[in-house]
């Protein structure tokens, strides 16, 4: 059974930075979080936090959504290399370097936008390791 948004999860959604286009029935992802989507689960990253570290509500999808997602993206890379994420089911949705300047502007503005979110979280994560080790004890000698 398919995943039905609300309203307010459409909005909520529009927001993300890593969400291309979103509809009450679907969710198109940008290139870039795509391409560092795949390159994150080859480094062992599961699925699911993969989504999860990108700020997305986890408990709306079905349990293997993200896994099958990440299958279906490596089968496209597989056929048409990564290039072929540009395209979902035959309808060019991120259309990669665009030749109009809105389109450009778009597509900067969203990978902005990730890589912002994506340095915030990484600040958080900073932030929680220096607040775990500020008790510990150093080993160094000067």
């Amino acid at each position: 059974m398919r995943t039905i948004f609300s309203n307010e999860e459409v909005a909520k959604l529009r927001q993300n930075p890593c969400v291309f286009s979103v509809s009450e029935r679907s969710v198109n992802y940008t290139y870039e979080f795509k391409k560092r989507a795949l390159a994150l689960h080859a480094e062992g990253v599961s699925a699911k936090e993969i989504w999860r570290r990108s700020g997305f509500d986890l408990s709306k999808w079905r349990k293997d959504y993200f896994r099958g997602t990440l299958n279906d993206w490596k089968n496209i890379v597989k056929k048409h290399g990564t290039d072929g994420l540009l395209k979902v089911g035959g309808i060019q949705y991120d259309r990669g370097p665009s030749k109009t300047e809105k389109d450009t502007l778009k597509r900067l503005e969203l990978q902005v936008k990730y890589l912002q979110a994506e340095n915030d979280f990484l600040a958080k994560l900073r932030a929680k390791r220096a607040e775990s080790n500020s008790g510990r004890m150093k080993n160094t000698h000067s």
